[in-house]
């Protein structure tokens, strides 16, 4: 049978280019590449199963039209990047109520401690509230939001999961969970999934603070570029991005804000850090940025024409024949699921 991949966006904030070299490069690539590499028995590729996330995304409060606009601008995204409905399924998570019934299970083999130690749940409790102290007060969603994840990942006996570095610790808690219920209930009820990260894209940072990631929420527009900006606005955030000091273009360590920087130049171009380096050797970092901007543009251009190519309309049906799909998988599982911890089906 065929490996099968899942992951997931939630609808939520500002979407850039962040998520795309995280996320969505990374989907195209295990979509399209194994099927051109695979065996004659694994033609095909991976079994590629793709969510818009929008139970994830009122862990924090949303307007409910604009969660609905971007459900289905996330949607759009994934078709623009290159996702084909023909090869991959594409869905919207509350439409499989299988999620959250799965979810329920698994929180009651969940320890609390488990989830306390997230570090993704410490940042968001203290952008919640703003006093990371302050945990009484944050709603039970951040909390526990890892075990819907785990959920998802389950749910479909992922084997891979294309994500970023900062998802490492939710594939963790997928990972501890599917092993425990195994061990208490039956060893071969879930796949034990494994992490997909490239190490350029694992993490793209901020652009104004390279020890922070690219962020759908942060407060300042200069943090990212969204995947909406258009020719000029790029060109703004680009020149007011953080460099290093110094004034040699080098992929190192010790130049964060820079490493940054060429590695989305990088991805973007399909070079390699090192060939970006030769590009620019004895040029100031003023010529870097504007290059930079250049190859963003060249990107988001047609990037965009091709999300406003896709109507409504479209989009939605795509999503409910992609939800449609899965359900039987979903049920099958959970069906599975409610008879091994004693549920009358």
């Amino acid at each position: 049978m065929k490996k099968r991949i899942f992951s997931g966006v939630a609808p939520s904030g500002n979407l850039h280019i962040g998520n795309y070299l995280g996320a969505l490069k990374n989907w195209v690539k295990l979509q399209d590449e194994p099927a051109r590499n695979a065996s004659h028995s694994d033609a095909g590729g991976y079994d590629s199963i793709f969510c818009v996330v929008d139970m994830h995304a009122i862990t924090m409060p949303r307007n409910p039209e604009e969660l609905r606009k971007k459900t289905i601008q996330v949607a759009k995204m994934y078709l623009a990047a290159g996702i084909d409905p023909k090869n991959s399924t594409l869905f919207i998570q509350s439409h499989v109520p299988e999620h959250a019934e799965l979810m329920w299970i698994l929180n009651t083999i969940t320890k609390t401690g488990e989830l306390s130690r997230m570090t993704q749940f410490k940042d968001k409790a203290e952008l919640s509230t703003g006093d990371s102290k302050a945990f009484e007060s944050v709603p039970l969603g951040i909390f526990n939001y890892p075990v819907l994840m785990a959920a998802d990942i389950l749910l479909y006996d992922t084997d891979l999961v294309p994500v970023g570095e900062d998802q490492l610790q939710h594939i963790e808690i997928a990972r501890t969970l599917g092993s425990r219920f195994n061990k208490r209930f039956g060893e071969n009820t879930f796949t034990i999934p494994e992490h997909f990260i490239t190490k350029e894209g694992q993490r793209i940072m901020g652009l104004d603070d390279p020890t922070k990631k690219m962020s759908k929420s942060a407060k300042s527009e200069y943090n990212y570029i969204a995947l909406n900006d258009d020719a000029e606005t790029v060109r703004r955030k680009i020149k007011k991005a953080v460099t290093d000091s110094g004034s040699e273009i080098v992929y190192v360590d010790e130049k964060p804000a820079l490493k940054n920087l060429i590695n989305i130049y990088s991805l973007l171009d399909n070079k390699t850090p090192k060939e970006v380096e030769k590009l620019f050797v004895g040029k100031k970092y003023s010529d870097f940025k504007t290059e930079l901007a250049e190859v963003i543009i060249k990107f988001l251009e047609p990037f965009q024409k091709r999300m406003a190519d896709l109507s409504d309309e479209k989009v939605l049906k795509i999503l409910e024949d992609g939800a449609k799909k899965v359900r039987p998988l979903a049920k099958k599982k959970l069906d599975e699921v409610k008879k091994k911890v004693g549920f009358i089906l």
